[in-house]
């Protein structure tokens, strides 16, 4: 289980670059639009030095990661959401996914081409937002007309959700990102069930030349963009990283030492999406495995076991719980039970990040 994102963008912002660098899947990067004529899909582990570390301690003969599944969009452009480009069938391919990774171009190249002609984050940005607005616009009509049949029927529930449905295209029309609201849990509902796109968390990626930071003047922009919608940016060299990928894991700790990074895209990446989704990790260990899990903050242990499986959640006895900060400073499980720290929790106790955790249960 993991983490599912979309990566968007307009043509030719190295969307395909970036994606290359976070899953090494080896997809076209070419110098022309469309050059992703299918969605390239890709799972990448997620490193965690914790997970090494539970390995070691446990003699562990597997080591499962979390992981990061990316779809690589292609790119869209102005009349997307209308079928121009590539058009509604790569809009369609992005409803599930649980967030959107939104490229950004913050890279000055003249070999590349621009699909606008010049590099202008913010437009480019309004571009794409606009075509998923007007994507959703469409979706939320057909919904309007399936429930005005049902008003004039006379279901009495059906008044209301005409009226919320009506609320979200009036704010669509006006360019209103329905991401940025709080929502009522009855607009929460109709939300999930018609995977609007301008609903979901958005993490915006701004790929940007070697060094450039928060305030380099393409980044900065994007970086005012992201801080008031409350979302998250994270800035790639998308061309280093794609070298970095090549790298055996010791000659690219080197290179990374060199360059100045102190961690990798990925984890950065993932790390920020963990953020944006309200997600922590907590860990299953022993002999046979040691495994992190990735579930949503304010689970229950019998809801995370349901994560592991079902049967283990419908027959839970019990957790036996402990902290990784707790195991590493004792050295080992049996130093932990002999000061105290191993704890034995019942189903309504909350999962906390870097737990570490056995079920017990009935089969």
């Amino acid at each position: 289980m993991g983490l599912c994102c979309g990566m968007i963008g307009l043509p030719n912002v190295g969307k395909t670059t970036v994606f290359n660098a976070l899953v090494g899947a080896g997809a076209v990067a070419a110098n022309y639009p469309f050059s992703t004529v299918e969605t390239n899909v890709g799972i990448a582990p997620v490193p965690d030095p914790r997970l090494d570390r539970l390995v070691e301690i446990f003699h562990s003969k597997k080591k499962t990661p979390s992981t990061l599944e990316v779809r690589d969009i292609a790119g869209l452009v102005e009349g997307a959401s209308k079928g121009e480009g590539l058009g509604n069938q790569f809009l369609a391919q992005i409803r599930e996914v649980d967030a959107l990774m939104h490229v950004v171009r913050c890279f000055q190249n003249d070999d590349v081409v621009h699909v606008g002609g010049e590099v202008n984050p913010l437009r480019d940005i309004e571009t794409i937002e606009t075509e998923l607005m007007l994507a959703d616009v469409e979706t939320l009509d057909r919904r309007k007309q399936r429930v005005e049949k049902k008003v004039r029927s006379g279901d009495p529930k059906a008044a209301k959700e005409l009226a919320v449905v009506q609320q979200f295209i009036d704010l669509l029309n006006k360019g209103e990102w329905l991401g940025n609201r709080s929502l009522t849990a009855d607009e929460r509902v109709i939300l999930n069930e018609c995977q609007l796109l301008s609903a979901k968390p958005i993490l915006f990626i701004a790929n940007a030349a070697e060094g450039a930071g928060e305030d380099d003047p393409p980044v900065k922009p994007v970086k005012e963009l992201a801080d008031q919608r409350g979302a998250r940016l994270v800035i790639l060299y998308g061309q280093l990283e794609a070298e970095l990928s090549t790298l055996s894991a010791e000659d690219r700790a080197e290179y990374m030492t060199e360059v100045g990074l102190k961690e990798s895209g990925l984890v950065r990446l993932a790390r920020v999406a963990y953020e944006l989704l309200g997600l922590i990790t907590f860990f299953t260990a022993g002999e046979v495995e040691s495994r992190a899990w990735p579930i949503r903050k304010g689970l229950k242990a019998s809801e995370a076991a349901g994560k592991i499986h079902s049967d283990m959640e419908r027959g839970f006895i019990r957790a036996e719980v402990y902290h990784y900060d707790d195991l590493v400073a004792c050295g080992s499980e049996a130093k932990v039970r002999e000061k105290g720290l191993f704890r034995l929790e019942g189903r309504d106790y909350v999962i906390k990040e870097g737990d570490v955790v056995y079920f017990r249960f009935n089969v």
